[in-house]
């Protein structure tokens, strides 16, 4: 840079800079040289406002808000690599004391020995969890002298598409138990008729993504205590509480969903959902140490100490576990219960008023989990894909989408309803719901072509 160059930066002021007239956005090759950090800073936070606002964003489940002294615990942890256990042994420690807490929270009985792990978030958790029955269905098989080739899960089409993904991935054969138009949840007779010798373990969900509701687990665990009885085939269920783990044991103590259920071996949950930490961080639980094989258990010496590691990945930061920890202790049963107790009560004002406008038909009249889903109860010329993108104009993200095989003609939209959706919010909502409602009747837009933009599993 010339001394000229350096006077007119020095007094142009930060938007001033040359670096202001390049398009950043655009850059294709990787930069010759660099520009101040409030520069870059700058660059990087105005195009970061063009995405929507989090307290505004209906569609995910993901937490958008700690405290300050979160904020604090995070960046003081961000230069923490989680694997370096022997370089960070209280890191560690503190993920070994949030599985001890989470068993304790999903009521694993206390002559067990529970065990777990901290992962990225739901979707890790539920692989490593399939992947540790699938082994031990193998070692079932072995023991038996019978064959090991044909392994299946069974699951139903209102999972999240990682259960897909693991069965694509690790080779076994995905057997889904389909949705119907009236129902929106796995029926246990449909999983009987799929489950057999080589079943490794059947998917249970608490908190679809789909509708907001929950499997019917207890009826799942008494068709499997049923088939170890009549067959001696003995099949675990996972059960996926990505969102309602952290929900249930604060909303409804006495549901029974978890491992006081005697066929419930492994239970995962995102604490970047409803446990209240940002992304990402989710959680693998087993009943007991028994359903983990030793052998998907690796143990690493080349960071200065022999130490296990059963993770798909390897270096990850552990802030996010550390702030998992800081909720848990800041907040307590009853700080949950009251958060979840807020949330639930403004979903349901959302669901009794969206109802009371007589121009929707609610899919989840029964609110386990604070989500509040709902279709168009009559054709009004323009559909809930319209509705949803009107709305994005007054900030608002709300999903719209279609259910899966057997239920596809069922459009719906979806409101998750997290801490930050106040009740002054939801009255916002529903005004601009009211307000786009009337505009579209008057201006009704173009009709969609069939399929486009329809996304088959909202996440």
């Amino acid at each position: 840079m010339s001394p000229r160059d350096s006077s007119e930066e020095l007094f142009a002021g930060t938007y001033g800079a040359k670096d202001f007239d390049r398009p950043a956005a655009e850059l294709s090759h990787f930069p010759e040289s660099g520009m101040a950090g409030e520069t870059a800073y700058l660059l990087m936070h105005d195009v970061l406002q063009l995405d929507g606002s989090t307290g505004l964003n209906l569609a995910s489940f993901v937490t958008t808000w700690m405290d300050d002294h979160a904020t604090k615990i995070v960046t003081e942890a961000l230069g923490k690599n989680h694997i370096d256990h022997e370089e960070y042994p209280a890191a560690h420690r503190i993920e070994e004391i949030c599985v001890r807490l989470l068993a304790d929270l999903w009521n694993a009985p206390g002559h067990l020995d529970p065990v777990g792990v901290g992962t990225i978030g739901s979707s890790e958790a539920i692989m490593l969890g399939l992947l540790a029955h699938k082994w031990s269905w193998r070692a079932r098989q072995e023991a038996a002298g019978r064959p090991i080739d044909k392994p299946n899960v069974v699951y139903g089409a209102e999972t999240h598409v990682v259960w897909d993904k693991f069965a694509r991935y690790f080779d076994v054969e995905a057997r889904r138990v389909p949705m119907s138009s009236d129902r929106f949840v796995i029926d246990v007779a449909d999983v009987r008729e799929r489950v057999d010798e080589n079943t490794i373990a059947v998917g249970a969900v608490l908190g679809t993504t789909f509708i907001g509701q929950v499997d019917p687990i207890p009826s799942l665990n008494d068709m499997c205590a049923d088939i170890k009885a009549s067959e001696g085939w003995d099949i675990p269920i996972h059960v996926d509480a990505a969102s309602g783990g952290f929900v249930a044991p604060f909303s409804e103590p006495e549901l029974q969903w978890d491992f006081r259920l005697e066929h419930v071996r492994s239970i995962n949950a995102s604490g970047h959902k409803y446990g209240l930490v940002y992304p990402g961080v989710g959680w693998l639980v087993f009943k007991d140490r028994e359903f983990l094989p030793a052998d998907l258990v690796f143990n690493v010496n080349y960071l200065g100490a022999g130490q296990p590691t059963y993770t798909l990945n390897f270096s990850r930061g552990s802030a996010m576990i550390q702030a998992q920890l800081y909720s848990f202790l800041r907040l307590g049963r009853e700080g949950y219960a009251r958060i979840v107790r807020n949330m639930l009560g403004n979903a349901e004002y959302l669901s009794e008023r969206l109802a009371g406008m007589g121009r929707f038909r609610m899919l989840n009249d029964r609110l386990p989990e604070p989500v509040v889903t709902f279709t168009f109860a009559g054709d009004p010329g323009f559909d809930e894909f319209a509705l949803a993108e009107r709305l994005r104009s007054d900030g608002w993200i709300m999903p719209a989408y279609t259910l899966p095989p057997n239920a596809q003609d069922t459009k719906l939209l979806r409101v998750v309803v997290k801490e930050r959706l106040s009740r002054t919010l939801v009255d916002a909502l529903l005004d601009d719901i009211d307000k786009a409602w009337t505009e579209l009747s008057a201006n009704p837009p173009t009709p969609r072509p069939p399929g486009a933009d329809e996304h088959p599993r909202p996440c």
